[in-house]
């Protein structure tokens, strides 16, 4: 990785480790973030008694570990590999992919601009030091239109080189929801209140598509789970009050899948 963090991790900080040496009783590792060495006791390799650590850890294979002690004087950094949970080594890894990701992108527009990657790396990071967490993160922002890349005043020629390769590898991450909503009016004017229900949903964001039977597919897509649940619950909460507001009812039961 070209990413290097300066100092030494945080008590608790997940950090991404390459095994480099298997004792009997101890685990040695490369943090790779920090270009650091640290130590896995084998009380802190696996819960229960561990009979081969070999079991549980191979060298030169990524590990997701904690960190559960820091001794800057000494140069100690003290792990556990079995205090990270499943989720946690999941978005741990998925973290480091991202940024790996990014980092392709700088080593491209280094070859295509003739400069060693190293420079460039420095130079791009040192423009992004205090505006954001991480490359990835910055290329995301620049892909999503939340920053540009005028924000980070590099010289015109990897401005637009960076530009053109965040648009054409960064693709902003799409959640797509959906679920069906029965609804129904026995009114005079029933079906234009029905129509007039779903194109209410439809300015909430939502896709509507009829299934028969008064069923209708609704479905939204964002960025994240979060907004995607919001739309939805919007959309169809907004067409329901109106057709029961009209005396007509209404039922939405989302996918499960």
């Amino acid at each position: 990785m070209l990413l290097k963090k300066k100092g030494f991790p945080e008590q608790d900080e997940l950090v991404y480790c390459i095994v480099t040496s298997v004792q009997s009783h101890s685990v040695f590792v490369k943090l790779e973030e920090y270009g650091l060495s640290g130590m896995i006791h084998i009380s802190e390799v696996s819960p229960g008694r561990i009979r081969n650590i070999r079991d549980f850890v191979v060298e030169n294979k990524p590990i997701v570990c904690k960190v559960v002690g820091v001794n800057q004087e000494r140069g100690h950094i003290d792990l556990s590999l079995r205090r990270v949970t499943e989720s946690q080594r999941r978005a741990k890894v998925n973290d480091i992919k991202q940024e790996q990701k990014a980092e392709k992108i700088v080593e491209l527009i280094a070859k295509q601009l003739n400069v060693p990657v190293p420079q460039l790396y420095a130079q791009i990071s040192e423009k992004i030091s205090g505006k954001f967490r991480s490359l990835f993160e910055t290329f995301m922002a620049i892909a999503k239109e939340e920053a540009s890349i005028s924000d980070l005043a590099l010289p015109k020629d990897v401005a637009d080189s960076l530009n053109d390769a965040v648009i054409q590898r960064i693709k902003p991450p799409i959640v797509e929801i959906k679920g069906k909503l029965a609804i129904s009016s026995y009114a005079s004017d029933g079906v234009s209140l029905v129509k007039d229900a779903l194109k209410i949903a439809e300015k909430e964001g939502a896709y509507v598509s009829y299934l028969g039977g008064g069923t209708y597919l609704v479905k939204v897509t964002a960025e994240n789970y979060k907004s995607a649940e919001q739309m939805i619950a919007k959309a169809t909460s907004a067409a329901a009050s109106f057709i029961e507001g009209k005396g007509g009812e209404s039922n939405f039961v989302k996918s499960v899948k």
